[in-house]
């Protein structure tokens, strides 16, 4: 008995429905090395594939994703991808639909981070005659970090020896983990448009390279860039640099170093601390770890903070 003769379009056809089909091939996520990569550069469109030691799986990246990407991949990249499993019927063969990629071993994320480094160096965004002087007396004091963080105590402490006048205002924002450059840039944009302090200091205490790569974003980078109030940067330890560092007007080793470098002259030595009038919303006072007041007015996002993009007017807790 002769089986069902078919065409080959029927069965490409039929292997398509059932990968397709598939809904554990809908969503994956593949470690590789990149080989063979090549950006369409009519159409954006991204042509690679990824091997491992005993096998090679084709994949694509269509322009509308690849726009996004915050490095550029090259051959020999270890990467992390999430993608969809397809099958391009008139060939026969089936490939990665890839919707996201991401250097993955610290090797990758070295290699795109100093990739990011000199496409900013090429735009001006660490150009020493950008950056602006710190304000004499500053009267508000705007930080952004993590309300639970150690770097904040220590920047209170410091301020309230130096500086106990100086109004705080606290931008919490998660400074870990993807939301990190969303936060932090849609928080300096709030600043920017509402000129809601005379310096800005950006802090988080130290951790490994995986804890810290998060501020080796475009996203911050620009908006320090593009913020008209000056920003001291104060991320990690004093061996630690990263990119949000290299675009602030200022570079602190540690968040306490920021705190005594806020109102400091050019010879390092403090400004003397003058009595400024707290507007009513900041008029009770938290004491810091040093047992010395100092005004601080929390100013919290909420739910949806930074997802937009966009500055989100923050709702006030109250005084603490």
């Amino acid at each position: 008995m002769v089986s069902e003769r078919l065409t080959v379009s029927q069965i490409n056809r039929y292997l398509k429905f059932l990968i397709s089909g598939d809904p554990k091939l809908k969503t994956v996520y593949v470690v590789g090395e990149i080989t063979d990569f090549r950006r369409n550069a009519r159409s954006g469109h991204c042509y690679f594939a990824l091997k491992d030691s005993e096998s090679v799986i084709r994949a694509v990246m269509f322009a509308g994703t690849a726009q996004y990407l915050r490095f550029e991949p090259e051959n020999g990249m270890n990467v992390l991808v999430r993608a969809a499993v397809t099958v391009y019927e008139r060939d026969g063969s089936y490939q990665l639909n890839v919707n996201d990629l991401v250097p993955y071993g610290v090797g990758a994320q070295a290699v795109a981070i100093e990739q990011l480094k000199r496409k900013l160096l090429a735009e001006g965004i660490f150009d020493e005659a950008h950056k602006k002087p710190l304000p004499k007396l500053p009267q508000t004091i705007a930080v952004i970090t993590s309300k639970n963080g150690a770097a904040l105590q220590d920047i209170l402490n410091i301020l309230g020896r130096r500086m106990p006048q100086v109004t705080v205002l606290l931008y919490a924002v998660s400074v870990q983990g993807e939301n990190c450059p969303t936060d932090v840039a849609a928080a300096l944009k709030d600043i920017s448009l509402h000129r809601r302090a005379d310096e800005v200091i950006i802090a988080r205490g130290g951790g490994s390279q995986e804890d810290l790569k998060f501020f080796n974003d475009a996203r911050i980078a620009y908006a320090v860039y593009d913020c008209p109030i000056p920003v001291i940067s104060a991320v990690g330890h004093e061996t630690d640099v990263t990119i949000c560092d290299l675009a602030a007007d200022l570079r602190a080793p540690t968040p306490s170093a920021a705190a005594e470098l806020a109102g400091c002259r050019r010879d390092g030595t403090a400004y003397a601390a003058i009595d400024i009038a707290c507007p009513p919303c900041i008029a009770a006072k938290v004491h810091s770890g040093a047992g010395t007041p100092v005004p601080v007015c929390f100013a919290e996002y909420t739910e949806g903070f930074g997802r937009s993009g966009a500055p989100v007017e923050p709702k006030r807790r109250g005084c603490m």
